[in-house]
Formats: C-alpha cells, sequence, structure tokens
C-alpha cells in the first residue's frame, strides 16, 4: 500500500511536467510572434569577410551585402534588425541553438546543412573558385592533386575542396584573410573561396594571383532558419520575393558587387525555390 501511494504522486508529477513542457514549448514554437512582440529580428552574419560582412574602418560598423539584406528582410517584417556577428564555423551552430532569428552569412545550401537548418530560396548563385599565383603552374582544376589547398574552417569552399579533390591537403583557417596569407607565404599552392569574396583577393594583388580556370562548384546561396518554425521560414520567403520584385534584391547586389565597383558582377540567377537544389 504504501508503494502505491507513492506511485500516484510520481506520476502525477511526471504528467503534470509533461504538460508544462507541451505549454512551454507550445508558447515558443512560433518564433515569428516572438520577433513580430520584441519588434527586432536578429541576424548573424559575417565580420571579417569583405563584401559580405566586415568592420568599415571608418565608421566601426559591420556593413555588406548580407547585412543590408538582412536589414531590407526585418524591414519587409515590420521589424528592426539587431546584427550579430558569427564566425564561419558558427553559423549553424548559433541557428540550432536558437542564439540567432537567422543567419545571413554567405551561408551555400547544401543537403548535408538541410538536415541541420531550413534554408529560403536561393537569392542569388556564385561559383566556388581556386586562386593562384600566376607565375605557379597551375591552370586547371586537377592541376591540384596532391597539392595543399587553404580554405575557410567550416565552408562550403572547405566541403568542395575535400570531395573534387580527394588527394589534395586541405588546411582550414579561422578566415578568408587568414586563409588567403597563407597562399601568400607558399604555405599552400591555391585557395578554395567564392567568387564573390575572392575577387577581391585577386584583384588587390596586382599581377600576382588568378582564378583557375573552371569552378568547384556552383552554389546556390539562402538565408539560414532555424528548423520547426515555418512561420518564419515563410515570412522570409515572402521578403525575398517582395525584394525580387521590387528590384530592391537587385540595388543591394549593384552596390557590392555590380559595375561600379571593384566586383563587376551581375546577378545573373535570379530567386530561385531552394526545393530545385534538393
Amino acid at each position: 500500500m504504501a508503494v502505491a501511494s507513492l506511485k500516484k504522486p510520481l506520476t502525477l508529477t511526471a504528467a503534470t511536467l509533461g504538460i508544462c513542457l507541451l505549454a512551454s514549448g507550445a508558447a515558443h514554437a512560433d518564433r515569428l510572434d516572438d520577433i513580430k512582440s520584441r519588434g527586432s529580428l536578429s541576424c548573424g552574419t559575417l565580420s571579417t569577410n569583405q563584401p559580405m560582412g566586415y568592420q568599415d574602418p571608418d565608421t566601426r560598423k559591420i556593413v555588406g551585402f548580407d547585412v543590408d539584406t538582412c536589414e531590407a528582410i526585418a524591414k519587409h517584417m515590420g521589424v528592426k534588425m539587431e546584427h550579430k556577428p558569427i564566425s564561419v564555423e558558427a553559423r549553424i551552430p548559433e541557428l540550432a541553438l536558437g542564439r540567432v532569428d537567422l543567419v545571413a552569412a554567405a551561408l551555400g545550401f547544401t543537403k548535408e546543412r538541410a538536415k541541420q537548418i531550413a534554408f529560403s530560396d536561393a537569392h542569388y548563385q556564385i561559383p566556388i573558385k581556386i586562386i593562384v599565383g600566376k607565375t605557379s603552374g597551375l591552370k586547371a582544376i586537377p592541376d591540384l592533386a596532391g597539392k595543399k589547398l587553404s580554405a575557410t574552417k567550416g565552408s562550403t569552399p572547405e566541403q568542395f575542396a575535400r570531395q573534387v579533390l580527394p588527394t589534395a591537403e586541405v588546411v582550414t583557417y579561422q578566415d578568408s584573410p587568414t586563409a588567403f596569407l597563407a597562399l601568400q607565404q607558399g604555405k599552400v599552392q591555391g585557395m578554395a573561396i567564392s567568387q564573390l569574396s575572392g575577387v577581391r583577393y585577386v584583384s588587390e594583388t596586382g599581377s600576382e594571383y588568378q582564378f583557375m580556370d573552371g569552378q568547384l562548384h556552383w552554389e546556390p546561396t539562402a538565408i539560414g532558419v532555424k528548423k520547426g518554425e515555418p512561420a518564419l521560414l515563410a515570412a522570409v520567403n515572402k521578403a525575398l520575393v517582395e525584394m525580387d520584385k521590387s528590384g530592391e534584391m537587385d540595388a543591394i547586389w549593384n552596390k557590392w558587387f555590380g559595375p561600379t565597383t571593384l566586383y563587376k558582377l551581375t546577378r545573373d540567377k535570379k530567386l530561385t525555390p531552394i526545393s530545385t537544389f534538393e
């Protein structure tokens, strides 16, 4: 009898706890409601990757293509953007843990990443290239078999360098400036990087470095959203559609990558459903 009387309260306590957890989950299940309630959208961007996200030397603020994109998304959602600098390797963990609402940080879509986070539709696509010294004698991607390559740790250039060139040794660094410095110092023979980020290194070093012919991968890039937040994902996609139709996305692109910039790149591939790449 005594045992039975002890079991009953424990069972009730467990049941009560389960109800509380379910209630708590329901209260926090819709992150979009939380965003609208507090009036701000926390967005993680890079802070050392020009022109995606970097510190303006004059204002000391983090600026860049991804920052402007996230600010525009927040505006279309009727809230302000709360900026949070993150590193390349922290993009997915910070999002999965709910420490940021969105990640706009040169986040390339891969099927492996899609198991961990949700992706918006792809707002641009860009090739992943290899930078080499002009006098290196290396011309095409296959020439790098057995060579050393640098890449930013946790990036898709690292991932695809390993996949496409399995005999190459990929050496990772915390950010792209350090990875490029390794190439300049002769520690590696090539650097894997997206063309958007790599143009600056090629242009600013005069005639010393160049892109190799071909690419490791043609990468769709999107906004990262925590899994299990369909309302927030739908709101982000709605904002991107509005930005694409109005020309706002093209304006942001041209500001950072267009014909009057160092990059002189056109946004040939417009907003594309992420299901195209799944």
